[in-house]
């Protein structure tokens, strides 16, 4: 026979029908809350065996100074970026920040987010593309669930499947955008350097881009999309196929930056010149875009509010229903794009 499952916060809060915080307030006995709902709080809890942890009271007190951000590679310059967002925020408010890295494998997200909730930390930011399909993230989803009916407190950048506080980059408007200014060029024979299509950021922007297309007679199904690892090196593999598998292509919209700046490599590297025989477009708008030899076309996120926004939102008392925040974007010509050669 199963065991039965360890009642906790949230069950009590859920039945006695008042938020996580203040069901918290109500069994440690701080201020906040009415005898009223306290009593019943406490009798909910009393009936169904609830036993409150130390680890969840100093979660819920905010007395622990340590705060977690995952990122999926830290190398990349959108995480650099926005983690400097984070430990903005955390210097100002007197907390340290443990940063790990899952690679975009969801095994190794697992281990660092116990890791991260071993270590008690008061929150954990998650930055970077959820899955697609949800069961890929379902084990994650249970441990930040148990984590903030702890007390904790968990906020994503990106797109996910977890249920908690969100700040949601505009992929898929700025998908568009990028894709109807290389079509504003006159760019038909367009290739995309994308990531994983597992990833909800890809999708995402592809989604974007297939707006742009069908509103002017086209669509995505009939231009190559190669998949390769979301990074430099990834962009330098499906550009090398794109001059290999597709050479009648003048433009190539890579699904972010650093699969941009490898594009350009690959370019440079087969003597094919930018934007003279090749356009080459970007998303993102690291900082480095703009010095890269041509400037980089691309759409601009704020990456370093974004994690000024996640980790204040995770800071926030619990709500009843996720919050979501979400950015703008802006489209940011440069030198890397321009009209095709005539034939």
């Amino acid at each position: 026979m199963a065991q039965r499952a360890r009642p906790r916060l949230v069950d009590v809060a859920q039945a006695a029908g008042v938020s996580i915080a203040a069901a918290s307030r109500a069994l440690s006995g701080a201020a906040g809350v009415s005898e009223e709902i306290a009593q019943r709080v406490r009798e909910v809890a009393a009936e169904l065996g609830y036993v409150a942890n130390v680890h969840a009271r100093t979660l819920a007190g905010g007395t622990s100074t340590g705060v977690g951000l995952l990122v999926h590679e830290i190398g990349d310059p959108y995480f650099t970026e926005i983690a400097s967002g984070v430990l903005r925020v955390a210097a100002q408010r007197g907390l340290t920040v443990q940063i790990g890295h899952t690679g975009r494998d969801p095994d190794a997200e697992l281990l660092q987010v116990r890791s991260l909730i071993a270590n008690r930390v008061r929150a954990i930011v998650i930055s970077g593309s959820g899955f697609v399909e949800a069961r890929v993230q379902a084990p994650v989803k249970r441990e930040l669930q148990d984590f903030q009916a702890a007390g904790g407190r968990v906020a994503v950048i990106g797109r996910h499947h977890l249920g908690t506080d969100a700040v949601l980059p505009d992929n898929l408007a700025g998908g568009r955008s990028i894709t109807e200014h290389v079509l504003s060029l006159g760019h038909r024979r367009i290739a995309f350097a994308a990531g994983p299509v597992a990833l909800t950021t890809v999708a995402d922007r592809l989604a974007g881009a297939e707006e742009a297309l069908r509103a002017a007679g086209s669509r995505l199904a009939e231009l190559p999309v190669i998949e390769e690892a979301f990074t430099r090196d990834g962009g330098t593999r499906a550009t090398l196929r794109i001059l290999d598998e597709h050479p009648r292509t003048t433009a190539v919209i890579a699904l972010n930056d650093d699969m941009a700046i490898g594009a350009l490599a690959a370019l440079r590297s087969r003597g094919v010149a930018v934007p003279r025989e090749m356009s080459v477009a970007g998303f993102d708008d690291v900082a480095v875009a703009e010095h890269l030899s041509p400037a980089l076309t691309t759409v601009r996120l704020p990456m370093t509010g974004m994690g000024e926004q996640a980790l204040l939102l995770a800071l926030k008392e619990p709500s009843v229903r996720p919050r979501r925040r979400t950015t703008g974007h802006r489209l940011v010509v440069r030198d890397s794009t321009a009209a095709p050669r005539s034939s």
